[in-house]
């Protein structure tokens, strides 16, 4: 495809392709991630592996839904801002489990995990930057989940560092509440995005916009 041609008229073919290879490839690593996060006993990585089953619902439900008048797909749009909560919930129950005896994790699995999921969020981001813009809300859920997937890996393993240097559960645990900070971003992003969306939805219908 010719470098001159807009996002939003990229063919919607290509799209669906896109989100299908990136829902398949963030499935696929979940299993990978959540046996080595309950293994090494790290909290954040376990968020992280129940990350890539929030991204993989985002993408089948982008794969799903993509041919749907504007303002389903608003609606569309506001759900997966709070699909994108959900890991951050994750997080915080198993971070309030762990305040009253905070246990170090094993270091080298969580860093080999996160080396992975790196690998796997690159790819994802980089697939969806060209079609972020094709499906509006929908998929612009996808390439902000998938680019801050990558800085939570990158955090991981920092974290890892820090406990093998002070063999301590607590940096486990306060990456935790960065991830639920994260989501909280990334969730209202998409939903200023979706109430766009819906303004223009009832603008082209000839409705008095609220």
């Amino acid at each position: 495809m010719s470098a001159d041609v807009h996002p939003p008229r990229l063919d919607a073919l290509r799209l669906r392709h896109v989100v299908l290879v990136v829902a398949l490839l963030n499935f696929a690593y979940f299993f990978v991630e959540f046996a080595v996060a309950l293994g090494a006993g790290s909290v954040s990585l376990l968020a992280d592996s129940v990350d890539f089953l929030e991204d993989t619902a985002i993408n089948l439900l982008i794969f799903v839904a993509l041919g749907w008048p504007l303002a389903r797909r608003a609606l569309m749009g506001k759900t997966m801002a709070f699909v994108i909560l959900g890991p951050a919930a994750v997080a915080g129950v198993a971070a309030v489990r762990r305040f009253a005896d905070p246990v170090a994790p094993e270091v080298l699995p969580v860093v080999l995990a996160s080396l992975g999921a790196i690998v796997v969020n690159g790819t994802s981001g980089w697939l969806l930057a060209s079609v972020r813009h094709a499906g509006g809300s929908l998929s612009r859920a996808a390439f902000l989940s998938a680019r801050n997937d990558v800085l939570v890996n990158i955090a991981v393993i920092g974290m890892a560092i820090v406990t093998l240097w002070t063999s301590s559960g607590w940096p486990d645990l306060v990456l935790g509440c960065l991830i639920i900070l994260i989501a909280l971003h990334a969730a209202w992003e998409v939903w200023e995005v979706s109430e766009e969306e819906r303004l223009a939805a009832k603008a082209l219908a000839g409705k008095e916009i609220d």
